[in-house]
C-alpha cells in the first residue's frame, strides 16, 4: 500500500500499514516497554517511510533503548569549556563507550550554562533521561539548587564544602601531593606549580603546598602561576618565570597540556628536561605518552570515569554522594626516575 502525497500520514494510516491498532503504533512511536522492540522497529520504519510528523515529545534516543544522557559543558572564566581539550574528548569517547555498553545513546548539548537558569534549561528541557556535566565551573551554588529538581544529573568533578549533588572525580589533593612528593624525593626542592583557577586545579595545587610543608620545602609565591586550560598559556607562563630570573629544578603541573606547555618553554630556553627541570603533569592524556620526553603523571582512569557517569544517571541511590576515583603515579622520562 502506498500512500498519497495529498495528505499527510496520520496514525491511521499506519495502523493499516503495520496491521496492528492505532493505540499500538502510538505506543510503539513513544517507545512504550508494552510493545516488542521488532513491532517498535517496524512501525518507526513505516513512519519514516512515508513521511509520518514526528512530534518532539517522542524519543529522542533510538527504540528500545535503555535511555539516553545529554552532555552539557558548562561555563568557565566566562566562556564554554573547550571541548577541544584532548582530556575531555577521552572522557568523552569513555561516556560514550560506557553509554553503548549499556544500550543507550548520548548527545553533547549546544547548551553551555553560565547561571542557575541555563542549568534547569540544559537538564529539564532535554527528552534525555539525564544529564552529565564536565566540571562545575563557578556553578557549585547553581548545582546545589539544581540538585532539589526531579531530574537525574551528575557531575564530573571535584568535591567541594556543602555539596548536596552527586559528583564523580580523581582524589585532586592526594594526586597533588603525589606529585610533589615525587619530585622532592628525586631531589628537587625549587618545584613549581602550574595551573589553573577551577576547583580540581585548586585542590591539586594545595596537595602540591601540603607536600611541600611536610618536607620543609621553600613555599615561594613566585613559583606558582595561574594558566588557563590552554598550552600555550602554560608555555607563556614558565617563560616569564625564566625571563625573571626565578629558580626552579621542579613542576607540577595540574593537567597534561599545562606540563606539555611547559616543557616547551624549557626546551626552548636551552633547558633539558629532566636533566634541569623535571616535570610532572596530571591526567595521562594519549599525548602524554607519545611526547619527548614522555611524562610523567598523576594517571585518571577515564574508562572507569565514562562507566561510573553513565551508571549515575540511570543509579536508583540517592544522588548527593561523592565518588572519588583513585589516581595513580605514572612514571616516564620527564622526572627522571
Amino acid at each position: 500500500m502506498t500512500l498519497g502525497n495529498a495528505r499527510k500520514t496520520t496514525l491511521e494510516d499506519l495502523a493499516r500499514l503495520a496491521g496492528v491498532s492505532v493505540s499500538t503504533v502510538s505506543r510503539a512511536l513513544n517507545d512504550q516497554p508494552l510493545i516488542s522492540s521488532r513491532t517498535k522497529q517496524r512501525i518507526w520504519a513505516l513512519a519514516h517511510e512515508h513521511d509520518y510528523p514526528f512530534r518532539m515529545s517522542m524519543p529522542a534516543a533510538p527504540i528500545g533503548s535503555e535511555g539516553s544522557i545529554v552532555v552539557v559543558t558548562p561555563h568557565a572564566h566566562g566562556r564554554p569549556l573547550p571541548l577541544s581539550h584532548p582530556f575531555f574528548l577521552e572522557l568523552l569517547a569513555s561516556i560514550g563507550e560506557a553509554a553503548r555498553a549499556r544500550g543507550c545513546d548520548f548527545t553533547v548539548s549546544h547548551v553551555s550554562p553560565g547561571s542557575y537558569e541555563d542549568l534547569v534549561v540544559a537538564s529539564t528541557t532535554s527528552r534525555a533521561t539525564g544529564a552529565i556535566f564536565l566540571g562545575q565551573g563557578e556553578l557549585h551554588e547553581a548545582f546545589n539548587r539544581l540538585a532539589d529538581s526531579n531530574h537525574p544529573f551528575v557531575v564530573w568533578g571535584a568535591e567541594l564544602p556543602g555539596q548536596r549533588y552527586r559528583s564523580i572525580g580523581s582524589d585532586n589533593l592526594f594526586g597533588g601531593r603525589r606529585a610533589t612528593s615525587h619530585l622532592l624525593r628525586l631531589g628537587r626542592r625549587r618545584i613549581a606549580f602550574v595551573g589553573g583557577t577551577d576547583p580540581e586545579a585548586q585542590q591539586r595545587r594545595r596537595g602540591y603546598v601540603q607536600a611541600l610543608e611536610e618536607a620543609d620545602a621553600a613555599i615561594d609565591p613566585r613559583l606558582m602561576t595561574t594558566v588557563e586550560f590552554e598550552l600555550d598559556h602554560a608555555d607563556a607562563a614558565v617563560s616569564h618565570m625564566i625571563e625573571d630570573g626565578v629558580a626552579f629544578d621542579g613542576i607540577v603541573a595540574s593537567s597534561d597540556l599545562l606540563a606539555l606547555g611547559a616543557i616547551q618553554a624549557l626546551k626552548r630556553a636551552g633547558l633539558e628536561t629532566p636533566r634541569d627541570v623535571a616535570v610532572v603533569g596530571y591526567d595521562d592524556m594519549l599525548l602524554s605518552r607519545l611526547s619527548t620526553p614522555k611524562l610523567t603523571t598523576i594517571r585518571q582512569d577515564t574508562q572507569l570515569a565514562g562507566r561510573r557517569l553513565v551508571s549515575s544517571v540511570f543509579d536508583s541511590r540517592p544522588r548527593v554522594a561523592v565518588d572519588r576515583l583513585p589516581t595513580e603515579l605514572v612514571i616516564r622520562e620527564s622526572c627522571g626516575g
